[in-house]
């Protein structure tokens, strides 16, 4: 075994790679390359704090889609990938830098060969962390040009496909606008047409509808083991040790969506189902329609040579708001030269207000009590309650990557004199340790390795610590995450419900044999209160979120320096373009600088925010 684990990291570093992990969709060596962000921002950035609300590449700066490349968390668990399965990070880059992969800096290059050593580490990118989003700098992350160049088939007919980066790219080297006016270079597709002649853009330019579905997310938010040019790298194998043909699910987003009412004409109020007798149809909720909300800013423009105000009511902003709060403020200030010297500091801070509104938003939590006995002088009293959880997103909550990330209710009982008396999932600010008591509910999906034997598991642990190994993972030990409303993982004639169905928790049918599970969850608590708590108790219910465990941070660390260590990453990528760098890991292997990070008091240890309001309810006086 250390043998194979010695060799996997020598191939690793000398760039040899048995097997494509990305043979499908457009392949490296375009005919037009890719196009840096900051050809756009002369147009679409906001020079001041009003348009700065709403501007696409103002939006766009601080978000996550935009600073892929710069995520310190994901550069730890990309070392983890290539360690467990040399190579593999070649999947990891595709999603990630779509300019660094597309022009030939990742492990394929333009002419169909290798790159240098380290390609599938990253070392073989241009740029840096702290590079300003011009040309040549592939730690732009997901860029304009490359989203705007999306098609949903083929050049030759082929199909669209959903997941793992399968994208097919514009490249014609010229287009041909509705009006007949011809551009270099292919043309910028977006949900918009401009017909009135007021609005049209000084580039060549496409309606596609395609820009305005939630196909589009789909093709990265729904994440597969690597679909290999030799068949799946990991197949999906049940409880019970059912192994099946079907490639293992990652990340599922776009297919609870998919399977939710969001993804179709739906009978509801906003977010929630709409009232007896109220007859509120609405069209399909497509991703965009949450995650890229239209301004209603009566300023509002997409173009700063377009009149103010001529775009109010109807323009996507970009800020692909998610739950993530914490990786932005760190990007924030680890590469400030990017960031201050194009005055990008504010986007971050809109992109950490986007996503505690996101979170705001996306539950609904009720407690109640069921039963109370009051404490007196000399006896304990004791308190039943019940918390309810409804999730309002359309997706399972939490979704995405499921490494590490969760959610968790924080239920208090608090007397009259504001004394903690009973606490379930308490939460420890100064260690990042989260007490899992015997009441404790805490929601998230945990993957594993399938270790045959009498009986055989799900492996998720060794010697107690949590494993993540999400390359070599081929089956779900646990996924208790709240569906949305109206989902249904087993359609009639699909075989993959097994991919985004609960597993090891059970919820409800909506009705008996409907085949639709509730959008909500209940746990009840019991609380002993000790003789002569000042009485009325008061309940707080509390929905906590956090991006990153311990568990998983401590992960990242061990495997960066548990032999066969991984390097440095100067040294890891010694030789590549503009190396060494004098920022980021630097001396230090990309997980621990990922933990040095976690464990600073400046970043607070992945902070969990709050996910929907606090519930208060109190006993009669």
């Amino acid at each position: 075994m250390k043998l194979a684990i010695i060799l996997a990291m020598t191939l690793l570093s000398s760039g040899v790679h048995a097997i494509d992990f990305t043979p499908h969709g457009t392949q490296p060596g375009l005919a037009w390359p890719m196009e840096e962000p900051d050809a756009c921002s002369s147009c679409h950035r906001g020079f001041n704090a009003t348009d700065s609300q709403y501007m696409p590449h103002s939006s766009w700066g601080g978000s996550m889609m935009a600073n892929a490349m710069r995520d310190p968390l994901f550069w730890a668990a990309l070392d983890v990938a290539n360690k467990d399965f040399p190579g593999a990070g070649d999947f990891c880059l595709r999603c990630h830098t779509p300019p660094g992969w597309l022009n030939g800096r990742v492990v394929k290059n333009t002419s169909g060969g290798l790159t240098g050593p380290g390609g599938a580490s990253g070392c073989q990118l241009t740029g840096d962390y702290n590079d300003f989003d011009g040309k040549g700098n592939d730690y732009a992350g997901v860029t304009c040009h490359f989203c705007h160049r999306m098609m949903p088939t083929g050049p030759g007919g082929q199909a669209g496909m959903i997941g793992n980066a399968n994208i097919w790219i514009d490249d014609a080297t010229s287009c041909m606008n509705p009006d007949g006016s011809s551009y270099g270079g292919p043309c910028r597709r977006g949900p918009f047409s401009y017909s009135d002649g007021m609005l049209d853009p000084p580039h060549g330019w496409v309606q596609s509808e395609y820009h305005g579905s939630s196909d589009l997310c789909g093709t990265c938010h729904d994440v597969t083991t690597p679909d290999t040019d030799e068949g799946p790298l990991k197949t999906l194998v049940l409880e019970g040790g059912v192994a099946t043909t079907r490639p293992m699910p990652i990340e599922r987003t776009y297919s609870e969506w998919k399977a939710s009412l969001f993804s179709d004409t739906i009978y509801r109020d906003g977010l929630g189902e709409g009232p007896s007798g109220t007859p509120a149809f609405a069209l399909a909720q497509q991703c965009q329609d949450c995650h890229m909300r239209s301004s209603e800013d009566p300023a509002a423009r997409a173009c700063n040579q377009n009149p103010s105000g001529s775009r109010t009511g109807n323009l996507p902003v970009h800020e692909f708001a998610g739950a993530n709060t914490w990786v932005p403020g760190i990007i924030k200030l680890e590469y400030a030269n990017a960031i201050t010297g194009f005055g990008r500091e504010a986007d971050y801070d809109r992109t950490i207000a986007s996503a505690q509104a996101m979170l705001a938003s996306s539950a609904d939590v009720e407690a109640t009590i069921l039963s109370y006995t009051a404490p007196t002088a000399g006896t304990p009293g004791a308190i039943g309650v019940r918390v309810k959880v409804t999730n309002l997103s359309g997706h399972k909550l939490p979704t995405g990557y499921g490494e590490g990330r969760r959610m968790w209710l924080n239920v208090k009982a608090v007397s009259d004199t504001d004394e903690l008396i009973a606490e379930s999932a308490a939460y420890d600010e100064l260690t990042g340790e989260l007490t899992l008591d015997p009441q404790a509910k805490v929601y998230e999906t945990l993957q594993g390795i399938w270790t045959p034997g009498a009986p055989g598991e799900c492996k998720t642990e060794v010697a107690g610590k949590k494993q993540f190994h999400f390359v070599l993972n081929d089956c779900i030990d646990k996924d208790n995450r709240i569906p949305p409303l109206g989902f249904r993982p087993v359609s009639p004639g699909d075989p993959n419900g097994d991919e985004i169905r609960p597993v090891g928790y059970t919820y409800p049918e909506t009705s008996p044999g409907s085949g639709t599970l509730v959008n909500y969850d209940t746990t009840d608590y019991t609380f002993v209160l000790p003789a002569g708590t000042a009485v009325p108790i008061r309940i707080d219910a509390e929905l906590k979120f956090q991006i990153s465990s311990k568990d998983y941070i401590e992960f990242l660390r061990d495997q960066a320096i548990t032999a066969p260590a991984i390097p440095a990453e100067n040294t890891l990528c010694s030789g590549g373009p503009d190396r060494p760098f004098d920022v980021g890991p630097q001396s230090l292997s990309r997980g621990e600088y990922m933990y040095q990070l976690w464990n600073s008091a400046t970043y607070g240890k992945s902070p969990p925010e709050t996910a929907g309001t606090v519930s208060t309810v109190s006993t009669p006086d």
